[in-house]
């Protein structure tokens, strides 16, 4: 690997196998959906997801479903001619890598014992965890990535028999630090982008 594709794994694959492993227990044959799977989070979790055995659902626009597909997707769909929450299919995880879906939507696509995973806390994420734990069968959990040695072993060993691989979109040198600030604020990138030094 490169610096640049190797800086990309401790944040984006380490943070979707602790929510996908460590806090969704994917399990081989469960279906498993993504959304913003075209992000850092998003690339990575497929390509895990896949590698656990599952069959992944992506979710990203039109113009990244090829990317997704090529990382590992059974299925995609483009959220801007479909929403998931209301295609009448329905999933053991659903991992919202942008936290842009209704989180009770989102819910209503869970099969029972299911499991919501949001990378990031918004109220609606908060005050869903707090009913789910009081009532109903199905989960929703947002927690605070926490990676060990083990771990990244375990991405390195994965990337090394070729069985995950990083997409960086762009690569700004530091000088232009604003500027690919803005390009990530935008919500179009494809993987990640990084800083080079």
């Amino acid at each position: 690997m490169t610096y640049e594709e190797a800086a990309t794994v401790p944040i984006g694959a380490l943070t979707a196998l602790f929510f996908l492993r460590d806090k969704g227990n994917i399990q081989r044959e469960q279906k498993v959906l993504i959304n913003g799977a075209s992000g850092s989070l998003g690339t990575f979790a497929v390509q895990l997801a896949k590698n656990f055995g599952a069959e992944v659902t992506a979710v990203s626009s039109k113009a990244n479903l090829g990317l997704v597909k090529s990382l590992g997707a059974d299925q995609v769909i483009d959220y801007t001619q479909e929403d998931f929450t209301d295609n009448g299919k329905s999933y053991d995880l659903i991992f919202d890598t942008v936290s842009k879906a209704s989180v009770s939507r989102c819910k209503n696509s869970l099969k029972e014992q299911g499991i919501y995973l949001a990378a990031f806390p918004t109220p609606a994420v908060m005050f869903q965890m707090l009913w789910t734990s009081i009532i109903g069968s199905k989960k929703i959990i947002n927690a605070t990535a926490n990676p060990k040695k083990e771990d990244l072993l375990l991405v390195k060993e994965m990337i090394e028999a070729g069985k995950i691989k990083t997409v960086i979109d762009k690569r700004y040198p530091l000088e232009q630090i604003i500027e690919a600030h803005t390009y990530v604020e935008a919500g179009h990138k494809k993987g990640n982008v990084v800083i080079t030094v």
